[in-house]
């Protein structure tokens, strides 16, 4: 996201809340590993004194901090409350988490939830397995390019193919910088595998030892709401049991659908009818 190209507004109201905002949005796609000032200009298209005032307001609110040492800046804590406060209204991780330590107490796995973010897949939420021998390559906070491990790839998978096409064209240049294993044909290819085969499969493609598998999560409405996956190390892959490993998945998948959509008709259902107190507001007083 280009944060420049924020809709021209009053240079001291709107427009500096769109940029500071964009600003925030951009940190938080480096949240498991901070972003550098330098990174934030690039990023963010805006000239290195605009990207200073911004984010000293940011600070200011608590919604990002700067490191000491590395001088690289984070979430803050007031953004971990708000997402916290978030969270309880759109649940996703509240649905999965029993799912989650259910996957994980019974293959002694790593599960994990993901969700999409743009062009990118973020890993909301790790569960360790009890396996003496573990996989780290995805922790909480990690994003890579859709497409690229066993959740993201299942994320991809269920896109149309006219959006797919659209994201491997805007992650072609990371691709090939940081994923020369993984050209968008490749990633073509798993797309339709996992579509065959109703689950992703990442055959140590990131980090050799580390395999996974993953399964998409929809909403109510059919729109993707994330995925679930599990990591093992190679030996724990074999095909029988990525068989077994994507029944569990795609059953616990249906669990976490079925709690998003009660969920969802609940909300619903203590909603307010807009249109009805509109109507009443408008109707001429007699």
């Amino acid at each position: 996201m280009n944060v420049a190209t924020a809709p021209e507004r009053d240079a001291t109201g709107a427009q500096s809340v769109d940029r500071a905002l964009g600003l925030l949005s951009l940190i938080g796609r480096h949240a498991d590993r901070g972003a550098s000032l330098g990174d934030i200009v690039t990023e963010s298209g805006l000239n290195k004194p605009t990207t200073r005032r911004l984010l000293l307001a940011l600070i200011r609110a608590g919604l990002i901090e700067q490191e000491e040492t590395s001088r690289r800046y984070f979430l803050g804590e007031e953004a971990y409350v708000l997402g916290s406060l978030a969270s309880r209204r759109f649940g996703l991780l509240q649905v999965s988490i029993d799912s989650l330590l259910r996957m994980s107490k019974k293959t002694e796995d790593t599960s994990f939830l993901s969700v999409r973010r743009d062009t990118y897949s973020v890993c909301l939420y790790r569960e360790e397995g009890t396996y003496p021998v573990r996989t780290h390559a995805l922790q909480a906070g990690f994003e890579h390019p859709l497409g690229v491990g066993a959740g993201s790839l299942a994320m991809l998978a269920s896109l149309p193919d006219a959006e797919v096409e659209a994201v491997l064209m805007a992650n072609d240049a990371v691709l090939r910088e940081k994923y020369p294993m993984l050209p968008a044909d490749r990633i073509r290819q798993d797309v339709a595998t996992t579509r065959r085969t109703g689950f992703a499969l990442n055959p140590g493609l990131i980090y050799a030892n580390s395999w996974g598998i993953g399964v998409a999560l929809h909403g109510p409405d059919g729109r993707l709401a994330g995925a679930l996956s599990l990591a093992a190390i190679d030996s724990r892959m074999q095909p029988d049991r990525q068989v077994e490993l994507a029944a569990l998945l795609k059953d616990e998948a249906r669990r976490v659908e079925e709690r998003l959509a009660h969920m969802f008709t609940a909300r619903a259902a203590t909603q307010p009818d807009v249109r009805s107190r509109k109507q009443a507001v408008e109707r001429p007083a007699r």
